[in-house]
Protein backbone atom coordinates (compact mmCIF):
# COMPACT_ATOMS: atom_id res chain seq x y z
CA UNK A 1 0.00 0.00 0.00
CA UNK A 2 1.50 3.63 -0.98
CA UNK A 3 2.43 6.19 1.84
CA UNK A 4 -0.32 8.59 1.05
CA UNK A 5 -3.08 5.26 0.21
CA UNK A 6 -5.31 4.91 3.28
CA UNK A 7 -6.93 1.77 4.69
CA UNK A 8 -10.42 1.01 3.64
CA UNK A 9 -12.63 1.62 7.08
CA UNK A 10 -15.06 -1.41 8.49
CA UNK A 11 -17.78 -1.61 10.76
CA UNK A 12 -19.29 -4.16 12.53
CA UNK A 13 -20.25 -5.31 15.59
CA UNK A 14 -22.64 -7.51 18.26
CA UNK A 15 -25.34 -6.68 20.75
CA UNK A 16 -24.40 -7.48 23.86
CA UNK A 17 -27.48 -10.25 25.18
CA UNK A 18 -25.34 -12.73 26.95
CA UNK A 19 -22.19 -14.62 26.55
CA UNK A 20 -20.70 -15.35 23.45
CA UNK A 21 -20.34 -18.78 22.21
CA UNK A 22 -18.74 -21.21 19.48
CA UNK A 23 -21.38 -19.91 17.23
CA UNK A 24 -20.14 -16.30 17.20
CA UNK A 25 -16.56 -17.42 16.60
CA UNK A 26 -17.53 -19.38 13.63
CA UNK A 27 -19.70 -16.98 12.43
CA UNK A 28 -18.15 -13.94 12.78
CA UNK A 29 -15.34 -13.47 14.92
CA UNK A 30 -12.05 -15.63 13.51
CA UNK A 31 -13.27 -13.40 10.13
CA UNK A 32 -12.86 -10.29 12.42
CA UNK A 33 -9.70 -10.73 13.60
CA UNK A 34 -8.65 -11.49 10.28
CA UNK A 35 -10.24 -8.25 8.96
CA UNK A 36 -8.42 -6.38 11.84
CA UNK A 37 -4.81 -6.74 9.94
CA UNK A 38 -6.13 -5.47 6.46
CA UNK A 39 -8.63 -3.07 7.35
CA UNK A 40 -8.99 -0.39 9.49
CA UNK A 41 -11.75 -1.62 11.73
CA UNK A 42 -14.34 -0.54 14.07
CA UNK A 43 -15.95 -3.16 16.25
CA UNK A 44 -18.79 -1.89 17.77
CA UNK A 45 -21.07 -3.39 21.03
CA UNK A 46 -24.89 -2.14 20.15
CA UNK A 47 -26.38 -1.74 23.72
CA UNK A 48 -28.80 0.37 22.74
CA UNK A 49 -30.12 -1.94 20.20
CA UNK A 50 -30.33 -4.64 22.61
CA UNK A 51 -32.26 -2.88 24.14
CA UNK A 52 -35.43 -3.55 21.31
CA UNK A 53 -35.88 -7.10 22.50
CA UNK A 54 -34.09 -7.44 25.81
CA UNK A 55 -35.46 -3.96 27.64
CA UNK A 56 -36.45 -6.05 30.74
CA UNK A 57 -32.93 -7.34 31.80
CA UNK A 58 -30.93 -3.70 31.42
CA UNK A 59 -28.51 -5.27 33.80
CA UNK A 60 -27.88 -8.74 31.38
CA UNK A 61 -26.84 -5.68 28.75
CA UNK A 62 -25.05 -3.99 31.17
CA UNK A 63 -22.70 -6.98 32.16
CA UNK A 64 -22.84 -8.24 28.73
CA UNK A 65 -20.75 -5.27 27.68
CA UNK A 66 -17.66 -5.81 29.82
CA UNK A 67 -18.15 -9.84 29.13
CA UNK A 68 -18.20 -8.98 25.05
CA UNK A 69 -15.22 -6.91 25.47
CA UNK A 70 -13.22 -9.73 27.13
CA UNK A 71 -13.96 -12.25 24.84
CA UNK A 72 -13.31 -9.56 21.77
CA UNK A 73 -10.37 -9.58 23.15
CA UNK A 74 -9.57 -13.59 24.58
CA UNK A 75 -10.04 -14.48 20.81
CA UNK A 76 -7.41 -11.61 19.44
CA UNK A 77 -8.95 -8.83 18.37
CA UNK A 78 -5.94 -5.94 19.34
CA UNK A 79 -7.58 -2.99 20.44
CA UNK A 80 -3.96 -1.42 19.42
CA UNK A 81 -4.89 -2.41 16.00
CA UNK A 82 -8.51 -1.41 15.74
CA UNK A 83 -11.11 0.43 17.56
CA UNK A 84 -13.33 -0.76 20.29
CA UNK A 85 -16.58 1.24 20.94
CA UNK A 86 -19.88 0.94 23.00
CA UNK A 87 -22.92 2.55 21.67
CA UNK A 88 -24.41 4.39 24.66
CA UNK A 89 -20.84 5.35 25.69
CA UNK A 90 -20.77 8.19 22.18
CA UNK A 91 -24.01 9.90 22.43
CA UNK A 92 -23.36 10.80 18.94
CA UNK A 93 -24.69 7.46 17.83
CA UNK A 94 -28.35 8.18 18.96
CA UNK A 95 -27.69 11.44 17.89
CA UNK A 96 -27.72 10.62 14.61
CA UNK A 97 -30.58 7.75 14.86
CA UNK A 98 -32.35 10.63 15.63
CA UNK A 99 -31.70 12.93 12.95
CA UNK A 100 -32.00 10.76 10.20
CA UNK A 101 -35.39 9.41 11.55
CA UNK A 102 -36.72 12.49 10.46
CA UNK A 103 -35.32 12.12 6.56
CA UNK A 104 -36.12 8.75 6.15
CA UNK A 105 -39.46 7.95 4.84
CA UNK A 106 -41.37 5.48 7.10
CA UNK A 107 -42.13 2.82 3.81
CA UNK A 108 -38.47 2.18 3.73
CA UNK A 109 -38.46 0.61 6.88
CA UNK A 110 -41.56 -0.94 6.75
CA UNK A 111 -40.03 -2.97 3.35
CA UNK A 112 -37.11 -4.01 5.11
CA UNK A 113 -37.78 -7.55 4.64
CA UNK A 114 -34.85 -8.14 7.87
CA UNK A 115 -37.36 -6.37 9.98
CA UNK A 116 -40.60 -7.40 8.75
CA UNK A 117 -39.50 -11.16 9.73
CA UNK A 118 -38.37 -9.73 13.17
CA UNK A 119 -41.55 -8.11 13.90
CA UNK A 120 -43.88 -10.95 12.75
CA UNK A 121 -42.16 -13.37 15.11
CA UNK A 122 -42.34 -10.74 18.37
CA UNK A 123 -45.45 -10.57 20.15
CA UNK A 124 -47.56 -7.98 19.40
CA UNK A 125 -47.13 -6.09 23.12
CA UNK A 126 -43.09 -6.05 22.64
CA UNK A 127 -43.49 -4.51 19.19
CA UNK A 128 -42.16 -1.32 20.38
CA UNK A 129 -41.19 1.91 18.72
CA UNK A 130 -37.64 1.29 19.42
CA UNK A 131 -37.21 -2.32 18.20
CA UNK A 132 -38.87 -0.67 14.95
CA UNK A 133 -36.41 2.04 14.82
CA UNK A 134 -33.38 -0.40 15.07
CA UNK A 135 -32.35 -0.51 11.61
CA UNK A 136 -32.32 3.43 11.73
CA UNK A 137 -29.46 3.03 14.56
CA UNK A 138 -27.47 0.54 12.47
CA UNK A 139 -27.30 3.33 9.73
CA UNK A 140 -25.82 5.98 12.23
CA UNK A 141 -23.24 3.34 13.36
CA UNK A 142 -22.20 2.42 9.96
CA UNK A 143 -22.03 6.32 8.95
CA UNK A 144 -20.44 8.03 12.16
CA UNK A 145 -16.74 5.99 11.74
CA UNK A 146 -17.77 6.60 7.51
CA UNK A 147 -17.75 3.10 6.77
CA UNK A 148 -16.66 1.67 3.42
CA UNK A 149 -17.40 -1.91 4.66
CA UNK A 150 -19.57 -3.72 6.51
CA UNK A 151 -19.11 -7.35 7.02
CA UNK A 152 -22.70 -8.76 7.34
CA UNK A 153 -24.32 -12.22 6.73
CA UNK A 154 -27.10 -12.08 4.39
CA UNK A 155 -29.83 -11.26 6.82
CA UNK A 156 -28.09 -7.95 7.74
CA UNK A 157 -27.68 -7.27 4.00
CA UNK A 158 -31.43 -5.34 3.85
CA UNK A 159 -29.51 -2.80 6.16
CA UNK A 160 -26.90 -2.09 4.57
CA UNK A 161 -28.67 -1.52 1.67
CA UNK A 162 -31.19 1.05 3.55
CA UNK A 163 -27.45 2.70 4.80
CA UNK A 164 -26.47 3.63 0.98
CA UNK A 165 -30.24 5.06 0.71
CA UNK A 166 -30.28 7.10 3.83
CA UNK A 167 -26.83 8.54 2.64
CA UNK A 168 -27.78 8.94 -0.55
CA UNK A 169 -30.78 11.18 0.67
CA UNK A 170 -28.63 12.85 2.95
CA UNK A 171 -26.13 13.99 0.51
CA UNK A 172 -28.76 15.31 -2.19
CA UNK A 173 -29.64 16.90 1.03
CA UNK A 174 -27.01 19.09 2.67
CA UNK A 175 -24.16 18.12 -0.13
CA UNK A 176 -21.68 16.06 2.16
CA UNK A 177 -19.89 12.96 0.79
CA UNK A 178 -20.41 10.76 3.19
CA UNK A 179 -19.80 7.15 2.02
CA UNK A 180 -22.26 5.26 1.41
CA UNK A 181 -20.56 2.12 2.75
CA UNK A 182 -21.27 -1.51 1.21
CA UNK A 183 -21.83 -5.03 2.35
CA UNK A 184 -19.09 -7.78 2.22
CA UNK A 185 -21.11 -11.05 2.86
CA UNK A 186 -19.90 -13.88 4.26
CA UNK A 187 -21.07 -17.49 4.80
CA UNK A 188 -20.62 -19.45 8.05
CA UNK A 189 -19.02 -22.96 7.51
Amino acid sequence: MAANEQKKRILTGIRPTGALHLGHYVGALHNWVDLQNQYECYFLIADYQALGDHFHDIDLIRDSVLQVTLDWLAVGLDPENSSFAVQSYVPEFAELTMLLSFITPLGMLERNPTLKGELDALEVERRTVGFFNYPMSQVADILIPRAHLVPVGDDQSPHVEMTREVARKFNRMFGKGIPRGRNINWKSP
